[in-house]
């Protein structure tokens, strides 16, 4: 057998590998749309997804993934069963005086970050300019904790499944709360104004289950945030638009991270516009990691109003 590799980070890859990286990625989300499956909105409730939901999380320094890794991880525990969404690097595991088993395959994910080269620093300082950082891609592989032996003293354990929650859960409307977004309740569609900077979503009555009053909340608390005084997307396209599609995507994953947040299994509000994501994915195959990387920022800043610490690290957005 081949001697695994016991590097958790390559190196610095030029830009064709990143824009490889990019249709890597793209492409496998694309070929999950095809099918009819959507990344964000695994199949939390049937036997063969094991794992808690929850966000996926180092287990080592307890930090949760972001962006598109995400969506990378979430993956791998539907595709391979995993019980965890605990994730370890190769050297974490012999840190924790544990082991990633023999014959293990890690999942790669991702990490962009940007740095100023010594000769553009000294030009900087001369000049009085501002230094031009370039962006630097790494891949690096990670375990599920399930992957591992570890030790009892490490701390680490396989979640077990939760319970199942209450319907309606008292921290959705604590978060609505929070924020102060003026939330109407009434009329028979959901909406963001932007004009109006005002949500309007149906009665919880009006929905056959209805804790999908909330996951629809969500969603549109999504799109509040991105007003131009808050996060600053762009929420001028009009329906049917590539950049409406493209705001949408965002609003689907951040609503689908922030569910995951409070233990609500997530679901398409929009499967109808699958289509036009699917267009806007194989015209631009940096689409789904800006998308990913925006869903995160929505997420962590709507947590933060009741004073949530978003905690992410191990991945950042990926360069433009």
């Amino acid at each position: 057998m081949t001697k695994p590799n016991l590097k958790t980070t390559e190196r610095t890859r030029p830009a064709g590998d990143r824009a490889s990286l990019y249709q890597d990625i793209t492409q496998k989300i694309i070929a999950e749309l095809e099918a009819g499956r959507v990344p964000w909105v695994q199949p939390w409730g049937s036997s063969a997804i094991r794992a808690p939901l929850a966000l996926p999380h180092n287990a080592a320094t307890r930090r949760r993934y972001s962006g598109i890794n995400v969506l990378i991880l979430w993956g791998a525990v539907a595709e391979h069963g995993f019980a965890s969404q605990a994730w370890l690097t190769f050297r974490q595991a012999l840190a924790l005086g544990g082991h990633v088993r023999k014959g293990e395959r890690g999942t790669t994910v991702v990490y962009a970050a940007r740095f100023v080269p010594d000769e553009e620093r000294r030009r900087a300082d001369e000049t009085g300019d501002e230094a031009h950082a370039i962006p630097f891609l790494k891949r690096f592989t990670v375990f599920n904790v399930a992957q591992c032996d570890l030790p009892e003293a490490a701390g680490v354990a396989v979640e077990t499944p939760p319970a199942e929650p209450d319907l309606i859960l008292p921290q959705v409307d604590a978060l609505i709360r929070a924020t102060g977004a003026d939330l109407r309740i009434g009329g028979d569609q959901a909406f963001f104004n932007i004009g109006g900077d005002y949500i309007r979503v149906p009665p919880p009555q009006a929905y056959f289950e209805p804790i999908n009053w909330h996951r629809t909340a969500l969603h549109e608390l999504g799109h509040w945030s991105g007003a131009a005084h808050r996060l600053a997307r762009d929420l001028s396209g009009g329906f049917g638009s590539p950049s409406y599609a493209r705001e949408e995507l965002v609003a689907e994953m951040g609503a689908a991270f922030l569910c995951a947040s409070f233990g609500i299994v997530p679901t398409v509000r929009h499967a109808d516009y699958i289509g036009s994501w699917l267009e806007v994915l194989r015209e631009d195959d940096r689409a789904i990691v800006r998308a990913a990387s925006a869903a995160s920022k929505l997420s962590d800043f709507l947590l933060s109003f009741t004073g949530q610490d978003a905690d992410v690290s191990d991945t950042t957005e990926l360069a433009a």
